[in-house]
């Protein structure tokens, strides 16, 4: 059985021995670390014009291509259309409801930019606990209207 002093004196070597190897550079076998993607650039500085503007643009660009992933007017009023086409009977009070099938068929008819929202996964989500396994209409367009 090893003392007190011995157990730190070994920790010490070993501290020593792994500090060592780090600051000189060299790896102990373990190179996952350059396998780790960068996931943070500085900003630039004030005196980085061209670095500014980089920026700049390509944060203009981004926003313009998410803009037009966004549903228009139109396309909104279309697909309350489909839905309000493809609804199952019996209504529940004055709520329209949607099952899978139909959920599926809107799904095929609304068109690209809609497809993202038509997914067993969504469906499943907005499903409460309706006899007939249906969702509400208004429930699912108002969700496409918040990620959509």
């Amino acid at each position: 059985r090893k003392s007190e002093q011995d157990l730190k004196d070994e920790e010490m070597e070993l501290f020593t021995k792994y500090y060592m190897e780090w600051k000189g550079g060299k790896t102990s076998g373990n190179t996952s670390y350059t396998n780790i993607p960068r996931f943070y650039y500085r900003l630039p500085a004030e005196d980085e014009v061209l670095l500014q503007k980089l920026r700049e643009e390509s944060r203009a660009v981004f926003l313009q291509r998410k803009s037009r992933e966004l549903l228009d007017n139109e396309e909104l009023q279309n697909l309350w259309f489909l839905l309000d086409k493809h609804q199952t009977s019996p209504m529940i009070g004055e709520e329209a409801m949607i099952n899978y099938e139909n959920f599926l068929k809107v799904g095929e008819k609304a068109g690209p930019k809609c497809k993202q929202f038509f997914t067993a996964k969504i469906f499943a989500k907005l499903l409460h606990s309706d006899p007939y396994g249906r969702i509400s209409i208004m429930q699912f367009f108002n969700y496409v209207m918040r990620k959509g």
